[in-house]
């Protein structure tokens, strides 16, 4: 009896709040999560321009932009769902000037309907990289 109740314990908490982890997008380099699911829904941490294998920041925006939408999409395939699951998106840059950059760029990545989405200029993101983008995602 306590071991059945140990195990649905154990079931219900991993409905609740489940820990989405891949090796394909850079590990956590603080105290987070790559991506949680809870229900059907998948929060994705930011990600930076970090290769995954090296750990080391692409060059150049270019590079940056394109390495941060292959990190969002390793996450989101490590949960089990495609890019136009994702519904809502938001994109930090250090400089909104790549703005337009950003736009084609995730052309390659994304196809209409294109998910919501906010730009943000900061002051400063880690590693002082260019853009760091974090998500949403609704599973079917």
């Amino acid at each position: 009896m306590i071991k059945n109740q140990e195990r649905l314990g154990q079931y219900i908490k991993n409905i609740m709040k489940k820990k989405i982890e891949t090796t394909d997008a850079p590990r956590a380099i603080g105290t987070y999560s790559q991506a949680i699911t809870s229900g059907n829904m998948t929060f994705m941490s930011g990600q930076v321009p970090l290769d995954p294998q090296t750990m080391k920041l692409a060059q150049g925006e270019e590079d940056q932009i394109r390495q941060t939408f292959k990190n969002i999409v390793a996450v989101c395939q490590a949960s089990g769902a495609t890019t136009n699951e994702i519904v809502k998106l938001n994109v930090y840059l250090s400089d909104l000037g790549v703005f337009e950059r950003v736009n084609e760029i995730m052309k390659e990545f994304f196809s209409e309907p294109y998910p919501a989405r906010a730009a943000i200029q900061v002051s400063k993101l880690p590693l002082d990289s260019l853009i760091e983008i974090e998500g949403i995602i609704v599973h079917n």
